[in-house]
């Protein structure tokens, strides 16, 4: 395919300014927290990601620098450096200002995945400061700013040049600004994992990661000709896997659509779908599009081949899908999504066009391949089998409660039915739940005692966790059902209160206890991390009685420090073992009291990564979780 090189000054379009990016960062990057951070980095990749769609780059570099900062650096055409009609150099149009970019020309990008022009001002916006160098037309020309503001002198009207290169691209070197974000060490876990991803996904493409933190020197090249193929044996690992993975692609009213599936002897599914290399953690309408149409055609080959018979109901989709791994990445010349970060996808014609294409090619593929068709409807039909045994057992195990208290009268319920404004704290021990209770707004917060450790659904079957009392009774208690891989009975409109508190002791145990909660919603009630119900109650650890002055409730070894390092004069320091030491007057004024308290809410950072991991944390193989806990002992601080 020939390639005009339209990228120049008259391929940027200018649409709007600067001003609030300060002042609203999570408008842009979602949250001002590790996510929000490292989508810095993702946003500079994205844009070098988009000169290798265009057909010019072919390697990214990215490394965390010991100081702290990031540089992202390119060998594409590189960012346009000559005069704009506006009156100032391209690059200092893309770098200040939101909306401008060459992502609005069709000449200079048939598709991208950046922020069409925001990402790169954004970043710009929210690092103390950023740091330019452009190979371009023979020459290394240079751009710095300072919480996006420039700061380097024009010469004649245009940058200065460091020097000459026969080499073309474009080099970021970025420092996180502190007083936005409330961490700025990067994540490299996740970096790592988006770089990995990023190359699946672009099978001619390379991609260098290297973190110089800490007196190391990691580096990792990662280049995956096999692209979703071997992206799905990834994601599969070492699970029992029923037939090899199934490849197709194919375009519809201009819309590029690539699949990769493959079904493992295990009852979820785990279907991801990307748009212009971004990953879409909420779906969209590519994937409504594949699964809708996989669903019907699935059925129509059961009947033919007289597996499901005239009287029989057809599979849902929940059957036909449980077991499957699956991508579904697309090229959009114009996607629309729901939110800046992009997390789903709102295009109707990509349904549209994801549904054509794996009518056409999975008729093509299955009609060759009878005994992988076999294997897939034999899939559907165990799921199937077990979802109407669920069922029967479900009606028997989840029998209805009264409103108020559940069949052993543990949960303290709140006397408002304003949902919205109730809360339930899910309290470790009876003691701190006695406490709890009697300091409680007894209007709008219920307690709900749990006794030790809950079961680990990782490890446990499915008639085994609807058996376990103290999870009938959570679900019972918050009122929305729970999902599960043969069905989804969980219907979040029907949640009781709008924040389930977890609050457990600060210490090792407490921090199981919390690990396995989180463990069971994250796996039978997602919806619940996922729309922010979730939050983590933080006690303090200790209380400082100084001889003079206030007393002052500390809550973590941080804070102790800092308190001993300001605080003038002798004080007696008070540690609290467990929330049961503490009487009620102290446990409202420290975790209850919506006016002091400090709640952390959880959230899901990396969704492609969450799944692996809870499985390997919580469940039987020990090396992997021990090899997991020493190489992210120097991130384990708590960071929800």
């Amino acid at each position: 395919m020939a390639k005009k090189n339209t990228y120049d000054a008259e391929s940027i379009s200018v649409l709007e300014g600067l001003e609030a990016v300060r002042k609203r960062p999570g408008m842009y990057i979602g949250s001002v927290s590790t996510k929000g951070l490292n989508h810095l980095i993702y946003e500079i990749v994205d844009n070098a990601v988009d000169e290798h769609l265009a057909g010019y780059c072919s390697e990214i570099h990215v490394t965390l620098e010991k100081d702290g900062s990031a540089t992202i650096a390119d060998n594409g055409r590189g960012v346009p450096v000559d005069m704009h009609a506006k009156g100032v150099p391209a690059e200092r149009l893309v770098y200040t200002t939101l909306h401008a970019g060459g992502k609005f020309d069709d000449s200079a990008y048939k598709t991208s995945g950046g922020l069409h022009g925001v990402g790169s001002s954004v970043v710009n916006a929210l690092s103390v400061y950023m740091d330019v160098e452009i190979s371009r037309d023979g020459y290394i020309h240079h751009d710095r700013y300072e919480k996006g503001n420039p700061v380097v002198e024009l010469v004649d009207g245009l940058l200065p040049k460091l020097g000459k290169t026969r080499k073309t691209g474009t080099k970021v070197n970025f420092l996180p600004d502190g007083t936005i974000f409330e961490k700025t060490r990067f994540k490299a876990e996740d970096v790592k994992s988006r770089m990995h991803e990023t190359a699946y996904l672009n099978p001619e493409l390379t991609i260098v990661f290297e973190d110089l933190r800490d007196g190391k020197k990691e580096k990792i090249t990662y280049h995956e000709p096999e692209g979703i193929i071997g992206f799905i044996q990834d994601l599969n690992g070492k699970k029992e896997k029923i037939h090899e993975p199934v490849y197709f692609k194919g375009t519809a009213d201009g819309i590029e659509v690539e699949v990769a599936f493959q079904y493992v002897n295990e009852f979820h599914e785990n279907i991801l779908g990307f748009c212009n290399n971004i990953y879409n953690s909420e779906g969209g309408m590519h994937l409504t599009g594949f699964k809708t149409t996989f669903t019907t055609v699935i059925n129509q080959y059961a009947r033919e081949l007289g597996i499901l018979k005239d009287k029989d109901a057809n599979f849902t989709g929940a059957d036909i899908r449980n077991g499957m791994t699956a991508i579904v990445s697309i090229k959009h010349p114009d996607p629309r999504f729901e939110g800046q970060t992009k997390t789903k996808l709102d295009n109707p014609d990509a349904a549209k066009a994801t549904s054509k294409v794996t009518g056409d090619e999975i008729v093509r593929y299955f009609d060759r391949n009878l005994e992988t068709l076999k294997k897939v409807i034999g899939c559907a039909e165990k799921a199937a089998k077990i979802r109407k045994t669920e069922e029967k057992a479900k009606t028997n195990l989840l029998t209805k409660q009264k409103y108020s208290f559940d069949s052993n009268g543990k949960l303290a319920n709140c006397e408002s039915r304003d949902a919205s404004k109730c809360e339930i704290f899910i309290v470790e021990g009876d003691s701190a739940g006695g406490s709890a209770k009697t300091a409680r707004d007894r209007m709008y917060q219920a307690i709900l005692p749990i006794r030790g450790k809950i079961l680990n659904v990782e490890k446990a079957t499915i008639d085994k966790v609807l058996a376990n009392a103290e999870i009938k009774t959570m679900i019972n208690a918050f009122g929305c059902g729970f999902s599960e891989g043969y069905g989804n009975d969980f219907d979040i409109s029907k949640l009781r209160y709008d924040k389930i508190i977890i609050m457990a002791d600060a210490d090792v145990d407490g921090a199981h206890i919390s690990t396995l909660l989180l463990t069971l919603f994250y796996r039978f009630m997602k919806e619940l991390i996922d729309e922010g119900h979730v939050y983590i109650a933080m006690p303090p650890l200790y209380k400082a009685m100084p001889k003079k002055g206030e007393e002052e409730y500390l809550y973590d070894d941080k804070a102790l420090e800092c308190y001993r390092k300001t605080h003038e004069g002798p004080f007696t320091l008070q540690r609290y073992k467990g929330l049961g030491e503490m009487d009620a007057e102290q446990l409202w004024e420290t975790t209850l009291n919506p006016e002091t308290r400090i709640l952390k809410r959880v959230e899901i950072e990396d969704a492609r990564m969450a799944s692996a991991v809870t499985e390997m944390l919580m469940g039987t193989e020990v090396p992997p979780r021990r090899e997991f806990i020493y190489e992210n002992a120097a991130e384990a601080e708590l960071d929800v």
